[in-house]
Formats: C-alpha cells, sequence, structure tokens
C-alpha cells in the first residue's frame, strides 16, 4: 500500500522548514528577518489537498526524471528513440504528466536536534513517464546550521542508462510568501552566459554572453530593472554557472536579497546551469492564509543540467549509466543585510 502524503517539520529553534513526502515539496520556510520577526518565505499551500489536486505549478517540489523541457518530448540514447508524454506542449516539461512531483515517496531516516534532517527515497519504474530503466532516487533535507539547509539528491540507474537530471523548484519571496511580487528583490548571478531560447522556451543551443543584456546580473541589481526588456513575459532562462568562488566542492550560484526585510538567500550548487524564473505564469492562485499570489509573486533558482541537455551534444551530458551515480547538492545560506 502506498504512504499517506503527510507534512514533517524539521525545526532548529532560529529556522522552521515543513517538508512533505508527496514529490520532496518544501510547502514553508519560516526564518527571522532583520527585526527579528520570522515570516514565511516560499509560496505554497496550507494543506496537501491542493497540490493532490494538481494546483501548484511545481511550488516547492522536486522534478524529475528530467527537469524543464525536453523538446518535442523525444530523444535518442544508444540508437533506442523515447517518446515522452506532451505536458507542456509542444514539449515534456519536469518529467511529464506524473513526475516525481506528484508521487508519494518512502520515508527512510530522520534525525532531530540542532541540525535535523529528512531522506525521501524513490523507485522510479522503467518506462515510467517514458524514461527508460529502473532508477532509484534519493533526496536529503539537513539543517546544516541555525540559518542553512542542504539539499543532496542522489540517483542511481539500476539496469539502463537514462537521462537524470532533478531541480529543487522551490518559489521564493524573502519578504514573506504573502509581500506581492518580487520585482523589487536584488539578485546576483554567478554566470557570464545563458542558453537563449526559442519561442517555446527551449534553448537553441547557443551559449550567449549576458554581458550588454537584460540577462547580465553579474552584479546585483533589482530583478524588475530590465524585466521588460525580457521578450516573453519575463525571466525564464537557463544560466551557465562557473563564474563562482568555491567552497566545499560547492559553486556559488546566486543571490538573492529583499531590502525590506534584509533577508538574503546565498546558494551554492555542484550542478552546471540554474533555471532563473520569476514566477511568469503565476496568476491568482490561492495559498497561505488566503494569500493571493499573482505574477512575479515568487523567484526560482532551479539548479539543473541544461535544459533539452539530452538533444545538445554541446551541452553537459545527462546521461547517467547504471555504473554510475547522479549526484546533485544545493546549500541555501539565509544571512540578514
Amino acid at each position: 500500500m502506498a504512504e499517506q502524503a503527510e507534512i514533517f517539520v524539521l525545526d532548529n529553534g532560529t529556522m522552521q522548514v515543513k517538508v512533505s513526502n508527496l514529490g520532496c515539496t518544501i510547502t514553508s520556510l519560516s526564518l527571522p528577518d532583520k527585526h527579528g520577526k520570522s515570516d514565511d518565505v516560499v509560496l505554497g499551500f496550507d494543506t496537501l489537498e491542493p497540490y493532490l489536486k494538481g494546483a501548484a505549478p511545481y511550488f516547492g517540489c522536486i522534478v524529475g526524471r528530467v527537469a524543464n523541457r525536453i523538446k518535442d518530448g523525444k530523444f535518442t540514447l544508444d540508437g533506442v528513440h523515447f517518446s515522452l508524454p506532451i505536458n507542456k506542449p509542444p514539449n515534456s516539461l519536469h518529467g511529464g504528466h506524473k513526475g516525481y512531483d506528484k508521487v508519494i515517496w518512502e520515508v527512510v531516516h530522520r534525525t532531530k536536534g540542532d541540525n535535523p534532517s529528512i531522506t525521501f527515497r524513490y523507485l522510479s519504474h522503467d518506462g515510467e513517464e517514458g524514461y527508460p530503466g529502473n532508477l532509484m532516487v534519493t533526496a536529503t533535507y539537513t539543517l546544516t546550521s541555525a540559518t542553512t539547509m542542504r539539499l543532496d539528491m542522489e540517483a542511481v540507474p539500476e539496469n539502463k542508462a537514462t537521462p537524470v537530471s532533478l531541480a529543487q523548484h522551490t518559489y521564493w519571496n524573502l519578504a514573506g510568501h504573502n509581500k506581492g511580487d518580487v520585482l523589487n528583490h536584488t539578485a546576483q548571478i554567478w554566470a557570464d552566459h545563458i542558453t537563449p531560447v526559442d519561442h517555446n522556451i527551449v534553448p537553441t543551443g547557443e551559449i550567449m554572453p549576458v554581458k550588454g543584456t537584460p540577462f547580465d546580473f553579474t552584479s546585483e541589481r533589482r530583478i524588475g530593472e530590465l524585466i521588460h526588456e525580457v521578450p516573453g513575459l519575463g525571466y525564464d532562462h537557463n544560466y551557465v554557472l562557473g563564474s563562482g568562488e568555491e567552497k566545499g566542492g560547492l559553486k556559488r550560484a546566486a543571490k538573492l536579497k529583499d531590502p525590506s526585510s534584509g533577508r538574503v538567500l546565498n546558494l551554492w550548487t555542484d550542478a552546471p546551469g540554474m533555471q532563473f524564473y520569476t514566477g511568469n505564469y503565476v496568476n491568482g492562485i490561492v495559498g497561505k492564509g488566503g494569500a493571493e499570489y499573482g505574477k512575479h509573486a515568487g523567484v526560482c533558482l532551479e539548479t539543473q543540467g541544461f535544459p533539452n541537455a539530452i538533444n545538445q551534444e554541446n551541452f553537459p551530458s545527462v546521461i547517467v549509466r547504471p555504473s554510475e551515480k547522479y549526484k546533485h547538492t544545493m546549500l541555501f545560506e539565509f544571512s540578514m543585510e
């Protein structure tokens, strides 16, 4: 019998994180501002019912087997052609109709105390949403310090080579989930290039310098400053990471800051790319405490393999073979300024 969807709490006295075994979803993350007032800084719902009903545009979850878009839902691996569900026409997005965000994971380990953690596990079967081979996936959330959360994701193919690229899809609003849009947040992204996209938001294969474009966040600036110059509804682009400092095998990917609360999020990762997404399609969703989330109500910093990498030879490979292990770590470091 499948386990029930439920919410678990990680609390170290300063920061409290609520996370569900449904899609490894962060439903709430609360931490103090510069005045010591605690706010919940992620978009989401008070109960699991809206998540189960599909009302969330990937709020807070882990997406996979392959995050982001695969062009036309097709790829070829070792001479075999695969077709995936077209759940975001004309492409396959975030693992298909029932990706990892919509399944119940098994809770395999929990710890409490100063560094509480929870580990989830999911066995993705051969042929699930069109992908080849059995894949054992684990995800561990740990509060590593008073104001730091770490996520370690791993995946091991059991019998066949398969593309794997997981992403954590939390929508952040450091002012508080119910405080309107994030256009006054500042962002800095340690990337000199993006992978530009076609009209269906699939990378063209090109690697484009950000210098002199509205995509340039190499120095800190307001998210809303040049968003009107971005084609489409806002930012929804993969940044090529790598220009940041490193620590503990992770490179600095992004810094997000809300001037009103003083909250800062520094994100570190070992992934090659990061989707910078400004909640362009969020529209009139009623979330926690009756808050209405509109366009740009949150920003996603989804570290990942490059979108559609399975079909682009010049992108870093997302293929993992049975003798290999996929690993992906994110470190969310909160502070005040």
